[in-house]
């Protein structure tokens, strides 16, 4: 039986309708939404508020969360799978709206995830920008929230 690691990732809303997308450290030319583990007796809600934070810098204060959908995996390759105590993760993800003042993200100096982001309306979010296990996950969360094909 798979064993899958509870896992948020937050789709962030500016008031112009894009969405933030993230640079990869170690991977460029990489973009994904932030994204994390659930740290023990952590709430999903919670792993996400600390997870934007420690991503990208925005508080909790800054955004409105307006709805969040579950139920989806993705297995990690075999060379990553081979690391790990878990086969692969089990997602949910949260849409969230920018509030009017927030300052928007800010990745700081030692930033162990990401390198830069970008804001891109959801239609122009390109699929060659993931790794191929992450790929469909993706296309179920852009069809699901945005009624989009990648």
């Amino acid at each position: 039986m798979p064993k899958f690691r509870p896992n948020v990732a937050a789709i962030i809303l500016n008031k112009k309708g894009e969405i933030l997308v993230c640079e990869r450290k170690n991977d460029r030319g990489a973009w994904q939404f932030p994204q994390g583990g659930v740290d023990g007796e952590e709430s999903r809600l919670e792993a996400l508020e600390r997870e934007i934070m420690e991503e990208v810098g925005i508080p909790s204060e800054d955004y409105k969360t307006t709805e969040y959908r579950d139920g989806y995996f993705y297995f990690y390759p075999a060379h990553i799978r081979s690391n790990k105590k878990w086969d692969g993760q089990e997602q949910t993800y949260f849409l969230c709206r920018l509030k009017k003042k927030a300052k928007g993200p800010d990745l700081g100096k030692n930033n162990p995830e990401f390198r830069d982001f970008d804001w891109v309306m959801p239609e122009d979010f390109d699929a060659g920008w993931l790794p191929g296990f992450k790929l469909e996950v993706y296309r179920e969360v852009m069809r699901d929230f945005f009624g989009l094909d990648l």
